[in-house]
Formats: C-alpha cells, structure tokens, sequence
C-alpha cells in the first residue's frame, strides 16, 4: 500500500513526498522497505544528516531506519514517527530540499545560484586592481 501511493505521487510528478512514522523495529514498521522497493536511487546524504543530527540529542537515534531516494524526479525522505523527532529530521534537512529538488527537475537558473553562493567564502580574498 505504501509503495503504491509513493508511486502515484511520483507519477503525478510531486516535488517532494516526506513520510512519517513506520520506521521503527516492531513487525508494522514497513516504511523504509517500501521506499527501498520503488525508487530509483537512494539519497544516503539525507538519511545521514538526519541520523548525526540526532545522535547529538538522542542515543536512540542509531536505531533510525529511515531512507531517502528519488522516484522519477520525486524527493522522498522518510521522518520519524513522533511529532518531535520528525520535526527535528526535518530541520536538519530542510534547507537541501529547494537545491535537491531544481536538481531534480532541471531549473538551471535555481542551480547556478546555489552553485555560486556556496563557492563564495567570507575568507575569499578578492585581487586588487
């Protein structure tokens, strides 16, 4: 069933779809498996950033199942079950999301700009004339 609406979604050309809860241990917690089954590559840079992010505020967190991938050219990324851990997931995500998403879809105006900003460098010493 999850695999089937992540599917649909991505077919109907969503930008991002963010799943919460299912990522647990217990026998219900399928979530993970079904984004595994559908998309096309897996973004682990997401899912790490979440999972070091909350090892600072949480032991528990090396239990995280989470996975994020790409189906079509849909971000999915798979939060946590409670409100405050898919909160925080979130947070520490969020900002990739718009550049992951131009990438996804092309927008080259939105690409070229966040390429140029994260090359400039508040040390960058510009020559004299």
């Amino acid at each position: 069933m999850i695999a089937q609406f992540l599917t649909s979604w991505s077919l109907k050309n969503a930008d991002v779809i963010l799943t919460t809860g299912g990522t647990g241990f217990s026998s219900r917690d399928v979530t993970p498996e079904a984004t595994r089954s559908i998309i096309d590559k897996e973004a682990p840079g997401l899912s790490y950033a979440m999972i070091s992010k909350s090892l600072e505020i949480t032991d528990l967190a090396m239990l995280s199942r989470s996975v994020c991938g790409i189906k079509c050219n849909t971000l999915i990324i798979n939060l946590p079950g409670s409100v405050k851990g898919a909160s925080e997931c979130f947070g520490f995500v969020k900002n990739a999301i718009p550049h992951a998403v131009a990438l996804l879809k092309g927008n080259q105006e939105i690409i070229k700009i966040d390429h140029n900003r994260t090359q400039r460098t508040e040390d960058t010493v510009m020559p004299s004339k």
